[in-house]
């Protein structure tokens, strides 16, 4: 199975921050604005954006002087021991501020070994999350967060999951048409959120945003109840534009 990965904004953000990130790392005592402009060839606007966004999340401190250093959030990640647990913690924050920016529940998903795997979410008593009524292994071809990763994969990788997993019919609006799902996974654009319009239950409805890191497909997706479903496009955006912190703290 191999991977289709069309990078999105938030990929390039991420790789573009990981370079800052990486020049501030060369620069122990600290490094200005001006030579991270010409080390790693952003423009003014750019580079602004990409420190404030790696302030917020303490991978960069800024001194007295105004030189930048590396951040506690940096060191906690890049030390080997301890590393999965302080990625979890960071994922996990960074998850719990999503949700409330957004007023929705946010899920992290893999595709491991051929497995749909929810491995993180941030929920509340005023967001909560999807009532898992059909393990969301057995259903991809009906949740956002298993559309959007079987976008990622390649066309044999897709049938190979629904061959292993048949499309049951879960509400009136679940597409159970192999050819009809493989037609618009494959119409999917990687810059638009996939959406969920009850079709894995009645009165929810969800959003997901690719977040590939390395050779595994990854996605970022929220659930509405469907009485707030008017916000659902509004919220995707938002969750497509905060993804480059997630994907920054994987590829760390």
């Amino acid at each position: 199975m191999a991977l289709r990965h069309e990078p999105t904004a938030s990929y390039h953000s991420a790789q573009d921050a990981l370079r800052v990130l990486e020049t501030v790392a060369r620069h122990t005592t600290g490094v200005d604005n001006t030579e991270l402009a010409r080390e790693t060839g952003l423009g003014t606007e750019r580079l602004t954006t990409l420190l404030r966004m790696l302030r917020r999340e303490a991978y960069v401190e800024q001194l007295t002087d105004g030189a930048y250093v590396t951040g506690a959030a940096f060191t906690r990640l890049g030390s080997a021991e301890g590393h999965d647990r302080a990625l979890r913690d960071k994922l996990q924050h960074t998850l719990d501020r999503l949700r409330d920016s957004v007023g929705a529940a946010v899920y992290l998903s893999r595709y491991v070994d051929g497995e749909v795997r929810v491995t993180q979410y941030a929920d509340s008593p005023a967001t909560p999350k999807v009532n898992e009524w059909v393990d969301f292994r057995f259903s991809a071809h009906a949740t956002a967060v298993g559309k959007s990763l079987l976008t990622q994969l390649d066309h044999e990788g897709r049938r190979d999951h629904l061959a292993r997993h048949r499309p049951a019919r879960l509400t009136s609006r679940t597409i159970t048409s192999d050819r009809l799902l493989l037609s618009r996974l494959a119409a999917q654009p990687p810059t638009v959120p996939v959406l969920d319009l009850q079709e894995y239950a009645v009165g929810t409805v969800c959003a997901a945003v690719p977040l590939t890191a390395g050779s595994t497909a990854g996605c970022l997706a929220l659930s509405l109840p469907l009485e707030h479903a008017h916000r659902l496009r509004r919220a995707a955006d938002a969750l497509n534009r905060n993804a480059a912190p997630l994907l920054l703290s994987l590829a760390i």
